[in-house]
């Protein structure tokens, strides 16, 4: 078992203050991979208290050689891969095939989006041709705690530690406690970098000990949590008292409406994004909206395929699923299961209970429900696990009436090959994004959402912009 009690601070691994040990679980086999430490209000303070040390210089270090320090970590991120994607699959159950690939790969492509952002972005501009003397400067906003999820661990760090580092912040980052050894990881290729002590430091920890100490911490500008809504509602309380500045990154219970007109692979393409990453995924599409006219027969294949996804150790290649994360995540989806059952949605595929030969691993059973009305708690709550629900409705106008009915708003989706209908539905969907057809969303774009799915957005230069305060200034010498 790893022993990785020591945090990173001002440039160098060093002990807890008060620490407290805590075992990470292998959710393939239900046994201790890793052993790290709880930071305490203490170890907090000196990460804090370092950032806060190195801001100055590194604010004024020109955005270029912040960039090339980027490039730098570019380069060691790629060499290491093959590490990265063995810790993320041991410490939160990606199979090892889609660490390699969408885990490891999504923190490679932020990091090469926000450098193609900085070459282009003009920190120090002119208002406009009518008063080139007004300059707007882009200015980091300060030392930022930066507080990421286990579901998606190199996707969200990325997307905040990269972005932070070229906008001139220095930064406190906390994992999840769940999956903190790919981000120990990142911290050696960060050193490695050669960013200057202080910029960038790392404590494990908790919500309750971690998290709050940082939250509250006077000396923190912001706060960027990507995480549960109940937790963020918690953070923007507690974030309050000092007036920092909040970014969150929330839940979703995104609709995925299917027209009659759809293309044949849609309904594969919607099951299947549903139960990759075991259903873990804030933006899965976890509502399939479906017209009447094709209700019956896309019940009956939604059904088939997911009965086609296998279930297998995160330790071994192939395009199976994983395991959820932890017990109390596996024991939360069991129990939704339970309740779809016991509100009358029609069983198609999968159920409670561990996949057949399995008895040791937190394993979901694929499954899909059917005749679901939007009331019922499975197609209210976000599961987190490889639950589909659908969703019969008649016209466009009663599909974006179900899909807006809910209290998060990050993704949504539409299928039809009706252009303008496509684009009618994207306008009227209340949700951050919209995908459509299954076009995902180009290199760059923003990610993030509305409602109780969060605030600000991430990715390319709007994700550079999260972390910058805007400084006008008047009489500026040509």
């Amino acid at each position: 078992m790893l022993e990785k009690r020591q945090f990173y601070i001002n440039g160098e691994w060093v002990d807890p203050k008060e620490g407290k040990d805590l075992e990470v679980i292998d959710p393939s086999t239900e046994e201790p991979c890793a052993v790290i430490s709880i930071a305490g209000k203490a170890d907090v303070d000196a990460a804090v208290a370092a950032a806060k040390a190195a801001f100055p210089g590194w604010m004024a270090t020109p955005p270029e050689e912040r960039i090339a320090k980027v490039e730098k970590f570019l380069e060691i991120y790629q060499e290491r891969a093959e590490e990265m994607a063995k810790a993320i699959s041991t410490e939160m159950g990606a199979p090892i095939a889609l660490a390699r690939s969408a885990q490891v790969g999504a923190g490679l492509g932020h990091t090469k989006n926000f450098i193609r952002a900085a070459k282009a972005f003009e920190f120090n501009r002119p208002l406009g041709d009518h008063d080139p003397n007004t300059r707007i400067v882009y200015e980091p906003v300060g030392v930022c705690a930066l507080i990421t999820p286990w579901n998606w661990p190199m996707n969200q760090i990325t997307l905040k530690v990269i972005a932070a580092l070229i906008a001139g912040c220095t930064m406190v980052l906390k994992p999840s406690e769940e999956s903190p050894l790919n981000a120990m990881l990142f911290a050696e290729m960060i050193d490695a970098a050669g960013f200057p002590k202080g910029v960038f430091n790392l404590v494990n920890g908790n919500g309750v000990d971690t998290g709050n100490a940082l939250t509250t911490h006077e000396d923190v500008d912001m706060v960027s949590f990507t995480g549960s809504t109940r937790a963020g509602r918690q953070i923007s309380i507690a974030a309050a008292e000092t007036l920092k500045r909040v970014h969150l990154e929330l839940g979703g219970k995104g609709a995925n409406v299917i027209f009659d007109d759809a293309d044949d692979a849609a309904v594969k393409r919607g099951v299947l994004h549903m139960m990759n990453n075991s259903g873990q995924s804030c933006n899965a599409p976890s509502r399939m909206l479906v017209q009447k006219g094709i209700y019956d027969k896309t019940v009956e294949a939604a059904a088939e395929i997911a009965g086609k996804v296998t279930v297998g150790s995160a330790h071994e290649d192939g395009k199976h699923i994983g395991p959820v994360v932890n017990a109390s995540q596996f024991e939360k989806i069991q129990d939704l299961i339970q309740k779809g059952i016991d509100e009358g949605a029609r069983l198609v595929a999968g159920g409670t209970g561990k996949p057949e030969g399995m008895n040791r691993g937190y394993f979901v059973k694929p499954t899909v429900f059917a005749d679901v009305n939007n009331q019922m708690t499975i197609a209210r709550e976000e599961i987190f696990g490889p639950v589909l629900t659908i969703i019969p409705f008649e016209t466009e106008e009663e599909a974006v009436e179900i899909a807006n009915d809910t209290p998060y708003g990050l993704t949504n989706y539409v299928q039809t090959q009706d252009g303008e209908k496509a684009n009618r539905m994207s306008l009227k969907l209340r949700s951050g994004m919209v995908e459509m057809n299954g076009k995902p969303r180009g290199a760059g774009a923003p990610f993030g959402g509305m409602k109780m799915s969060g605030n600000g957005r991430e990715g390319g230069v709007w994700g550079l912009e999260d972390f910058m305060e805007v400084k006008a200034v008047s009489g500026w010498t040509l």
